[in-house]
């Protein structure tokens, strides 16, 4: 299928789970994401959204779970999300979770639902700045460092309660910080995992009653992917991320 005919598609809001795909050329592709995207919601509480990782999977893929009725979309490079916001149906919210270079942000400002993964002051500017000139204000989420591995980006907790306390960040008119986000350490201890998401936790609720107590938009905490989503939902996750449990192994 060529990018034209995948931009012209019709695709229906929600189809009936009991309906016979068994025609489909894609079939097998479909009731796998289908089942998979059942399980993961049937987990999710009330308030709870699910963010599909579609980094690194075709658009077949993604056309599958839209299908399926999925909205919500996570990718982390910004040429492949422009890629995809081109080509696939424009009410998809396109969530970036990848670690953000400054001099990319002005191909997604355009459309771009969140930025999850804002680790400087100097990334916030330029998110400003990009969505001046898109005339925009763009949601966008502190990311906190709380995992044991240097490898990870962010504030730490003492940093990000020093960006906010400093407020240069109000002065900033097409910005408009929804929330934090973290990574929990890659570790099988999910006692280790749990005391981080915790930790992240009690420091959204620190701001929330603090300096964003008159903000009902600070409302989001995007922490818990395919293996520890459960435990982050308890941790209080308004955003989940879940790729492989959906889609499968990535395709590089």
């Amino acid at each position: 299928m060529t990018e034209s005919q995948t931009s012209n598609r019709s695709f229906p809001t929600q189809e009936k789970p009991n309906k016979d795909y068994s025609d489909r050329p894609n079939y097998r592709l479909y009731m796998s994401i289908q089942a998979n995207l059942k399980e993961v919601l049937a987990d999710l509480p009330s308030g709870v959204r699910l963010v599909a990782v579609s980094k690194f999977h075709p658009n077949e893929s993604i056309e599958e779970a839209y299908t399926a009725g999925q909205r919500i979309f996570g990718e982390s490079k910004v040429q492949e999300m422009t890629q995809k916001y081109e080509t696939l149906p424009k009410d998809i919210e396109w969530h970036f979770i990848g670690h953000l270079q400054t001099n990319k942000i002005k191909y997604m400002a355009p459309y771009v639902a969140m930025i999850h993964a804002v680790d400087s002051m100097k990334l916030l500017h330029e998110i400003d700045k990009q969505g001046e000139k898109s005339g925009r204000v763009i949601p966008c989420l502190l990311q906190l460092h709380v995992a044991k591995e240097e490898t990870k980006f962010g504030f730490t907790p003492d940093e990000c309660r020093t960006l906010v306390a400093d407020r240069e960040w109000k002065k900033l008119a097409h910005i408009r910080i929804c929330g934090l986000m973290c990574m929990a350490s890659n570790t099988d201890d999910m006692a280790q995992v749990r005391s981080e998401f915790h930790l992240a936790y009690e420091l959204f609720k620190e701001l929330k009653t603090g300096t964003f107590a008159n903000a009902p938009y600070f409302k989001e905490c995007s922490w818990g992917m395919s293996h520890d989503y459960p435990i982050a939902i308890e941790e209080g996750s308004t955003l989940i991320r879940v790729g492989s449990k959906i889609f499968g192994e990535r395709v590089y």
